[in-house]
């Protein structure tokens, strides 16, 4: 644990004393506005940031919480209005102030942003080491004693690329409490992690909260963390917040928009009263049409990368026309599944049949005739931003087919139509939504008429309004095109929403599979 002298004066500014808990918000946003060109992104805001508490700031994807973030470090400044950092106005603080203001504060980045290069406790021991007065042996002492703190111990001369998600969050994490600030601000800290990490990660948010005395702003999705995390949530939409106070206001807010958000964020996803009687769910299994012979099936395989028993012994059946949803934590083993089914990984031992072949025994460079029957959306839709809608829809046909160029127009054209997104047709990517993003990939995997579609965490950093969205695309393509569906999740909600069959993954091993109510009622 950090020495009791260290834990409130701050490292980098050590002179400073400390907010005092009396004194008012830490930060204070009053009547705020920030644009970008013709782009009205924050109207008007007012926001207090009590010292000692965690505030939530949650609302809709594209709703200004990043740039909010942004503006309370001072990195963005308004074009009216007055942000107060530490009592001091940014805007009348010159360049040297405000880096003096910045270094009583942290951010934990959604991404992590560690260095590649540099050891774990080297990427702790960063600020310290750069910005203060602190010796080495003291910086690397202290960073070794918080990763201790935070369950690393042992870790600390791995490399970030030899650890799981999980632990390159923790790491952040540590670098982010190492200097001993005041206010640490949270970029959707749990995004991209499952269910079991998602609650880890809050429990270390609270501890951080416990044991340095932080004050916390969180940006945040996810309403059971929300939930577990906050003092007082601010809601924002439409540039305003709308709804500021504790959870149990927030939860009973009469706003429509507040309203919205959270009966799209509210599920009984373990509860079988959650099951509908709608096309994607399962609810009645006997009712459910012949499964027929598997496209894919996985057969004993194993895979090792060196010392590493990736999977171990993995059996599991695709079955057509169904949506099989692959879940799991992080480093269970969905993606390298993935990559088994398309031929990039051949297995140690097992088969894996694909369309009744065991391609595990052909050589990879002569596997294009199965890829070219497998559509693939990433999680970024990873379109082409030079590229209209219309052109990147386009795009597979032209350069991979011979088709006559009415022929393609005609495809395209019908495709936009069936998934509504014909009205974007002639816009470029950086001019439409995520949703319709989401939709644009789509469309380009589907255009090749693929007898298999894969979507890659399709709903992960998405808001549950737009993730029920991407639910019903998915569902909607399984039911038009008439194709297999595989998704790689960790969306409970989602995955009880939409599958036919789950499989759940942990540590290399299917631990359950079958159909909602099979995998509720596991024993597991």
């Amino acid at each position: 644990m950090v020495a009791a002298a260290h834990r409130r004066r701050n490292l980098l500014v050590p002179e400073v004393e400390p907010w005092p808990a009396d004194a008012g918000p830490v930060i204070e946003l009053d009547q705020v506005d920030v644009a970008f060109g013709a782009n009205h992104v924050l109207r008007g805001i007012s926001l207090p940031v009590v010292p000692g508490k965690t505030t939530v700031v949650v609302g809709r994807s594209g709703s200004g919480k990043s740039v909010l973030l942004k503006t309370m470090m001072g990195l963005i400044r308004p074009q009216s209005g007055r942000v107060r950092l530490f009592g001091r106005d940014v805007t009348e603080a010159s360049p040297v102030e405000l880096l003096e203001l910045r270094k009583r504060m942290s951010m934990l980045f959604q991404n992590y942003a560690l260095f590649d290069s540099r050891s774990v406790v080297e990427n702790v021991a960063f600020g310290l080491l750069e910005n203060s007065t602190v010796s080495r042996a003291e910086a690397l002492a202290l960073a070794r004693d918080l990763l201790a703190t935070l369950g690393l111990e042992g870790a600390e001369h791995l490399l970030p690329s030899d650890l799981s998600g999980g632990m390159k969050k923790r790491v952040s994490l540590a670098r982010a409490l190492v200097t001993n600030p005041e206010v640490v601000l949270f970029d959707e800290p749990t995004t991209g992690l499952d269910p079991i990490m998602i609650e880890r990660v809050d429990q270390m948010i609270l501890l951080a909260r416990q044991q340095f005395d932080i004050t916390s702003v969180i940006i945040s999705h996810d309403m059971a963390s929300t939930r577990r995390l906050a003092d007082y949530v601010a809601f924002l939409h439409d540039g305003r917040i709308v709804q500021y106070g504790t959870y149990d206001e927030f939860i009973a807010s009469d706003h429509p928009a507040v309203r919205t958000f959270v009966e799209g964020a509210r599920t009984s996803r373990l509860s079988r009263a959650s099951t509908t009687a709608r096309s994607g769910d399962t609810a009645d299994p006997a009712a459910e049409p012949p499964l027929g012979e598997p496209v894919i099936e996985l057969v004993g395989v194993h895979k090792y990368f060196g010392d590493k028993h990736v999977l171990r012994g993995v059996d599991l059946a695709i079955y057509p026309n169904r949506i099989t949803v692959l879940i799991g934590a992080s480093g269970s083993g969905k993606s390298v599944i993935i990559k088994h089914i398309m031929g990039l990984f051949k297995p140690d031992a097992g088969e894996v049949r694909v369309f009744g072949e065991d391609i595990a025994q052909r050589d990879p460079a002569d596997l294009n005739d199965v890829r070219r029957r497998l559509g693939l959306l990433f999680q970024h839709a990873a379109l082409l931003d030079w590229l209209t809608v219309y052109g990147n829809v386009e795009f597979p046909l032209r350069e991979r087919t011979d088709l006559p160029k009415a022929e393609i127009r005609d495809r395209v054209l019908e495709l936009l139509e069936r998934l509504h997104i014909a009205d974007i047709r002639d816009k470029l990517p950086g001019e439409i939504s995520e949703g319709e993003k989401k939709r644009v990939g789509l469309a380009r995997a589907i255009i090749m008429r693929p007898d298999i579609m894969i979507y890659d965490e399709p709903t992960t950093g998405q808001d549950p309004i737009r993730t029920r969205q991407i639910d019903d695309m998915i569902q909607e393509a399984q039911e038009q095109f008439d194709i297999t569906s595989i998704v790689i999740s960790h969306d409970m909600a989602s995955t009880f929403r939409i599958a036919h069959r789950i499989a759940l993954l942990h540590e290399g091993r299917i631990a359950a599979y079958g159909t909602p109510d099979e995998v509720r009622a596991s024993p597991d």
